[in-house]
């Protein structure tokens, strides 16, 4: 269980950091905040503040081989990025910096205007206020601050208080596009200097790797109740809207529900409903289809010189809260429903008086949380970091620069934690848990590591999710017997590779690749890839087996023994799929 005491709600609006916008949107919104987003709504379609046209303004400067600025971004560095607003500006006749080249009165160029909302608010770089002011005409720069979106501009130029920016994805339903909003990032606030102050404890974080890899996980099956646990910036929560009725988006910060409130209403997404709170308890006796979250996960030693980040660090020892979220699931999805989410686990190391010293495994750690819960899961380790490592990436995360004193100190309160606590390496991945429907017992208990890359998905790594769990329950009341009369046929995404010593008539090595999913390689014996390679899903696997034990002159029973758990594992992979219903 938990180790301390949960993390307590946090009703800072920030130390004067978008202190007005956090105020606006930290509560039920107003008539007036409502008609000043719908203003900001169609300057930002206007002005075609989308993806694909960012990437257009980039591309037209990313020619004769010359650096790409949205790649030098991805590496964090925003120079190229800014030259190149001002080699647009400098083909349409405008002059750099993001001025104007026209009379305020006449209508905007929606590249102009582009231009401007992508140095105000993606790249955090000034602008002056004629060309915001074309770039907002229905706005307007007043209209802009009485929102909380940008300082004040006595200084001759404007600067953004918060990050604004398009974010573009496909699932089930199809293409879509967000502007997502958070507190401004590490390159808004120190640029391409590298130096400056580290994040700010309560930051709210915007679009990063773990959003994407979240959503890109989620099923994409048709809901009553969703709950999005730690919203943040509220990304998820939009998510699950496209596919759930009522939604609940939850977080321990007033300053995060503030930014996800701004983003459904400057997106139009409604049926969300926000509510302070930690962990479960703004949502105390309920039940809900899904549940989805990206929790404070990061492991980081409580310690007060060390900064705990609310979008992070859930203010527990170790991986506390990853267990608290774990085994709180089980109290709040109904029957059938699913949870979703990222988390970290540790590998303690441990001492035997007989054995000696060991290390207890992190996923068996996991899977422990869920004894007597109920539920069924599917875990999937991505990586395992050892100490050092682990540190390294999240102190650097907070925005303090390695060779600095105050890295140092970080990193080695990070390594003392470990080491008092017996840490050996810890572990990132990916949990799926669901409560069985009626009165069905749990069937589903599958933990794996897959360390290696993702195979290419179409719709996210969901869709495949989707299919592998349906595939599995399909099997799972089948015993080896009644599996024979099971019909499988191959995934359109597998290959086979086959490998051969100069000369040999047989091959060596028989590979199964997966093309999607999880990108699963197998190791296949020459039954194995024959049964494959039929798999059609014209005959029963029983059928198949006995043909091919003729074939290889085999026991029909011995091979049979030995395919029947590969098969299985085969369709759970995704390898393999089932056609038509289970045999009666």
């Amino acid at each position: 269980m938990p180790e301390t005491n949960e993390p307590q709600p946090s009703t800072r609006l920030g130390g004067g950091r978008a202190a007005e916008f956090v105020r606006r949107f930290g509560a039920e919104l107003d008539a007036d905040t409502r008609g000043l987003v719908a203003a900001l709504r169609a300057d930002l379609d206007a002005a075609e503040f989308r993806v694909a046209r960012i990437e257009g303004l980039w591309e037209r400067s990313a020619v004769d081989g010359r650096t790409h600025p949205g790649h030098a971004l991805q590496r964090g560095h925003r120079t190229p990025a800014l030259l190149a607003l001002d080699h647009v500006l400098a083909e349409l006749g405008a002059p750099s910096g993001g001025g104007p080249s026209r009379g305020p009165t006449e209508p905007p160029n929606p590249t102009r205007a582009l231009v401007a909302l992508v140095r105000l608010f993606v790249l955090g770089a000034p602008v002056e206020p004629a060309a915001l002011e074309l770039a907002l005409p229905t706005l307007g720069l007043d209209g802009a601050r009485a929102l909380g979106l940008l300082g004040d501009p006595s200084s001759g130029s404007v600067r953004a208080l918060v990050d604004l920016r398009p974010y573009s994805f496909a699932d089930a339903a199809g293409d879509g596009e967000w502007w997502v909003a958070s507190d401004l990032g590490e390159l808004a606030l120190v640029g391409d200097a590298g130096t400056g102050p580290a994040l700010a404890e309560d930051h709210v974080l915007g679009i990063g790797g773990a959003t994407t890899t979240l959503s890109g996980l989620l099923l994409q099956r048709p809901a009553r109740t969703a709950l999005d646990l730690g919203t943040g910036s509220g990304v998820q929560a939009l998510h699950a809207a496209r596919f759930s009725a009522r939604v609940v988006a939850t977080d321990v910060s007033v300053r995060a529900l503030a930014f996800a409130r701004f983003a459904a209403e400057l997106n139009g997404v409604a049926g969300i409903e926000f509510r302070l709170g930690s962990l479960y308890e703004p949502v105390a006796g309920e039940r809900f289809d899904r549940i989805v979250s990206n929790p404070p996960f990061v492991i980081t030693p409580r310690r007060p010189e060390v900064p705990s980040y609310e979008y992070r660090d859930g203010g527990l020892v170790g991986d506390a809260l990853v267990e608290g979220v774990i085994r709180g699931a089980a109290e709040h999805l109904a029957p059938g429903g699913v949870a979703q989410l990222l988390a970290n686990w540790e590998y303690r190391i441990t001492s035997d008086p007989e054995a000696g010293e060991g290390i207890a495994d992190g996923l068996e750690r996991v899977a422990a949380w869920l004894d007597g819960t109920g539920l069924e899961y599917w875990i999937v380790e991505r990586e395992r970091q050892d100490p050092s490592e682990y540190a390294e990436t999240w102190i650097r995360d907070g925005g303090t620069r390695p060779g600095t004193a105050e890295f140092e100190q970080l990193h080695a309160a990070w390594l003392e934690d470990f080491a008092e606590r017996g840490v050996e390496s810890v572990g990132f991945g990916y949990v799926l848990l669901r409560r069985p429907a009626g009165d069905a017992a749990p069937g589903l208990a599958r933990a794996e590591r897959l360390h290696g890359p993702l195979g290419a998905e179409s719709g996210g790594l969901g869709a495949h999710l989707e299919r592998a769990l349906a595939a599995m329950d399909v099997l799972a009341p089948l015993d080896d017997e009644a599996l024979r009369g099971i019909r499988l046929e191959v995934a359109p995404d597998v290959t086979e590779e086959r490998h051969h010593w100069p000369g040999a008539e047989q091959p060596t090595v028989i590979l199964l690749r997966q093309g999607g999913g999880f990108g699963r390689v197998v190791d296949a014996g020459t039954a194995l890839a024959a049964f494959v390679g039929a798999a059609d899903g014209e005959l029963p696997a029983g059928v198949m087996s006995d043909a091919i034990a003729q074939l290889l002159d085999a026991d029909a029973a011995e091979l049979w023994a030995e395919l029947a758990p590969t098969l299985r594992e085969l369709v759970a992979g995704g390898l393999l799929q089932p056609v038509g219903p289970a045999p009666a």
